[in-house]
C-alpha cells in the first residue's frame, strides 16, 4: 500500500496530545459496552488483546468468523494480518545479520541483477522503504491476479517491469516490493522457506500457537474468512500467499501479536543493537516498524491490511503495554477503535459513538453514478453501486462502500473520507486530509 499517493486509502496512526500516563482505572464495563455498540451496527467485526507486564489484561471478540454458516468470532479466531508480516520479516533479517548470513550493506544486484538501481540498493534500505523500488500492489490490474499463486521468477519479473520511482536512499516511501525480495533473500540466504524461517526462529523460540503462513482459508481451523460491508456482510476474494509473502501472508491472532511485541521488545528474539535499527525512524519509516504516539508514551508497531482483513499492533516499552487487533471486516476507522482501547487502558476520555442512518434506495443512488476527474489531482473515482450501497474505487485503488449520511453527502470512516456531490452540476467534493478536491463527471 502506498502512502503518499492513496487518496482512498491511509495508515493510520494513533495521534493525540501530550498527556502522562497515569493509569489509575480500567472500566472494562465502558469498553464492553463500545463493543457492543460497533457490532449491533455493523461497524466492526474482530478480535483486540491489551497486555500489561506480560500479561493479558483484557481480549474482546465480536461479529462473525463465517457470516455464510453464522460462525461467531472467538479468542482462538485467526486472521491474516497483512503487512504486520513485515516486522517478522525484518525481525528474521536482523537475525540472519547478527549471526553473520547477511550484511545490511551488501547490495541486491546479487540475487537480483535486473531490478532497476540494483547495484545501488542495499539491504538496510529494502528494509526502511528507501529502495526507490515501484511498489507492485499501487498497479490498477494488481487485483486481477492477486488471487493466482506466483512463482519466485514471475514475481521479480513483476517488481522488475515496475522500475524505480526514484533514486535509492534519496527519500522513503512504502513498497511491498521491498519486502518481497527481502523473503526471498532470507530463502537464498538460510535455504529454507519463509514459512519454516518463521515457526524456527520466532514462532516456536517465544510460544506463539496461531501464527503461521497462511495458506487458502481453512473455517475448521478457526481461520476466518474476510469481509466488505456493502448493506451486508459479503465475502471477500483470497490473495494467494506466495504473492505477498514476508510483506503480508501471516496469519495470527492479537494475543500472539502481543506475546510477539512482548518478546521483540523484551529482547527474546533479538540484541539491544539490532532492536534499535528497527526502531531507527527517518522520514516516517523505521525497519518494520512505525512510530505510534499516545499522549506522551511513544510506541512503536505496524498496521496492516490485506483482502477484507485489516489489523493494527502496538508496544509501549515506557509502560510495557502492548496492543493488537485484528479484523476480518471494518465499517468504521481502525484507528478510532485503537484510540478508544487504548484511552481505556490509559484511564483517558473516549465516547461510546452514536450511529445514525439515511436510508437511499438503489434508484436514489442513479444520479451519483458515473466517472469523476479532476484537475487538481491525476485520479478518477468511479462510483457505481451494489444493491442500496453506493461504491467509489479510485484509480488503482480497492472499492469502497460509501455510507450516505444526508442529502448528496456520503462518507467513508474507514478512511476518514467524505464525498458530497451536485448532480445537477454533475460535480462532486471529496474532503480528505484537510483537503477539498472537486470532481466533474465526465
Amino acid at each position: 500500500m502506498k502512502i503518499t499517493q492513496a487518496i482512498l486509502i491511509t495508515f493510520l496512526f494513533l495521534t493525540l496530545s501530550q498527556i502522562g500516563f497515569t493509569q489509575t482505572h480500567f472500566d472494562k464495563v465502558k469498553l464492553d459496552e463500545y463493543f457492543k455498540v460497533l457490532e449491533e451496527n455493523n461497524k466492526f467485526m474482530g478480535s483486540i488483546a491489551v497486555s500489561k507486564n506480560g500479561e493479558i489484561i483484557y481480549t474482546k471478540s465480536i461479529g462473525l468468523a463465517d457470516v455464510e454458516n453464522n460462525v461467531k468470532a472467538s479468542e482462538n479466531t485467526k486472521y491474516k494480518i497483512g503487512s504486520i508480516s513485515k516486522s517478522f520479516t525484518a525481525v528474521l533479517v536482523l537475525k540472519a545479520v547478527e549471526e553473520k548470513k547477511l550484511d545490511l550493506n551488501q547490495t541486491i544486484d546479487k540475487w537480483f541483477p535486473t531490478i532497476t538501481n540494483a547495484k545501488k540498493i542495499a539491504v538496510k534500505q529494502l528494509l526502511s522503504h528507501r529502495s526507490g523500488i515501484h511498489n507492485f500492489t499501487n498497479d490498477s490490474d494488481y487485483v486481477t491476479w492477486n488471487t493466482q499463486p506466483k512463482t519466485e521468477k514471475e514475481m521479480v519479473e513483476i517488481i522488475e517491469k515496475g522500475g524505480s520511482d526514484f533514486d535509492p536512499d534519496s527519500k522513503a516511501e512504502y513498497s511491498n516490493s521491498n519486502f518481497v525480495l527481502l523473503t526471498y533473500i532470507l530463502e537464498k540466504t538460510f535455504i529454507k522457506s519463509y514459512s519454516e524461517l518463521l515457526q524456527e526462529h520466532i514462532v516456536k523460540p517465544i510460544g506463539l500457537t496461531n501464527t503461521y503462513v497462511f495458506g487458502k482459508i481453512n473455517t475448521s481451523n478457526n481461520e476466518c474468512k474476510s469481509y466488505r460491508f456493502v448493506g451486508s456482510w459479503k465475502e471477500q476474494p483470497e490473495t494467494d500467499f506466495t504473492i505477498p509473502l514476508g510483506a503480508g501472508a501471516i496469519t495470527s491472532t492479537p494475543s500472539d501479536l502481543t506475546k510477539f511485541a512482548n518478546a521483540l521488545f523484551g529482547g527474546q528474539l533479538l540484541t539491544t543493537e539490532s532492536l534499535e535499527i528497527m526502531k531507527t525512524v527517518q522520514e516516517g519509516y523505521g525497519s518494520g516498524l512505525f512510530q505510534i504516539p499516545f499522549y506522551d508514551s511513544v510506541g512503536f508497531g505496524h498496521t496492516g491490511g490485506i483482502d477484507g482483513f485489516s489489523s493494527a499492533y502496538s508496544h509501549f516499552p515506557d509502560d510495557n503495554i502492548s496492543y493488537a487487533l485484528t479484523s476480518n471486516g471494518i465499517n468504521t476507522n481502525n484507528n478510532d477503535i485503537s484510540i478508544a482501547v487504548l484511552s481505556a487502558v490509559y484511564d483517558k476520555p473516549y465516547e461510546i459513538p452514536v450511529f445514525t442512518t439515511y436510508n437511499l434506495t438503489s434508484e436514489d443512488l442513479d444520479k451519483y453514478l458515473g466517472v469523476y476527474t479532476s484537475n487538481e489531482i491525476p485520479l478518477k473515482i468511479i462510483t457505481t453501486k451494489d444493491g442500496n450501497t453506493l461504491i467509489a474505487q479510485g484509480t488503482g485503488q480497492p472499492a469502497f462502500p460509501l455510507e450516505a449520511t444526508d442529502k448528496d453527502k456520503f462518507k467513508v470512516d474507514q478512511v476518514g473520507a467524505k464525498f458530497e456531490f451536485n448532480p445537477t452540476e454533475k460535480t462532486m467534493i471529496l474532503f480528505h486530509d484537510g483537503r477539498r478536491i472537486k470532481f466533474t463527471k465526465e
